[in-house]
């Protein structure tokens, strides 16, 4: 890799920056000051930048509990973002695979590999998301049938994929999906006459949010939670 792009993908500091910092004079390999930019960094070589050891910062994947009020973006004028709750570097390289709606809570997994994430959100793949959904009118028990056959969404062509409903109580329920239509949950409670009033994400795939991680509150994914999507 050239140095230049080194020092990039291992700090906040872009191309024309890092290239002054070489200049400088700022940057050693090896304990040697290397100016050229163009300089190829082999593997087991030690680069410095103002004597501080520095290196790639490599695929990164996170889960995140989103509180109400928070949108799913990298950037917004108005609301706060899940990107923003991250006390990361180089947070301007992470995107969300599969986004939430601002009053909805629950699991965001967020990361930098393109290819894992669209396991995730692509409806071929099968990824299942799992929902508590709270109601405003009384759940029936034929919806579980319902919903496992497919319901039909305005100004959408032919039914969901079947759905999982599992009825909680009266009011409450968890649903699975393995799509990720605009508002497909409050849409497919809509459809049957229904009105969501609270909706909270807790799985995706087989990667389970922490009871105990709190609203707002973030941590790395394990190895076995990457593999599992």
């Amino acid at each position: 890799m050239r140095l230049d792009k080194f020092i990039c993908e291992s700090t906040e500091l872009t191309r024309s920056l890092a290239k002054k910092a070489l200049h400088r004079g700022d940057v050693t390999c090896n304990g040697e000051v290397v100016k050229n930019s163009g300089f190829k960094v082999e593997v087991g070589q030690t680069i410095c930048l103002d004597g501080e050891v520095i290196s790639v910062v490599g695929p990164r994947f996170l889960m995140l509990n989103k509180p109400v009020d928070t949108i799913c973006a990298t950037f917004d004028e108005v609301h706060p973002t899940v990107i923003d709750l991250l006390d990361i570097e180089k947070a301007n390289t992470l995107h969300i695979a599969g986004r939430l709606d601002i009053d909805t809570t629950g699991l965001v997994l967020i990361t930098t590999d393109g290819q894992w994430s669209h396991k995730i959100t692509s409806p071929k793949k099968d990824c299942g998301k799992c929902y508590l959904v709270t109601l405003v009118d009384e759940l029936q028990v034929s919806l579980i049938e319902t919903f496992a056959q497919g319901v039909e969404l305005r100004n959408e062509d032919g039914l969901t994929k079947p759905a999982v409903l599992e009825i909680i109580d009266t009011h409450t329920a968890r649903l699975t999906i393995t799509e990720g239509k605009y508002h497909q949950v409050k849409r497919m409670f809509a459809a049957v006459g229904n009105k969501v009033v609270g909706l909270h994400r807790e799985s995706v795939g087989k990667i389970v949010l922490d009871d105990d991680l709190a609203p707002g509150e973030w941590r790395f994914l394990t190895d076995e939670e990457v593999a599992s999507v």
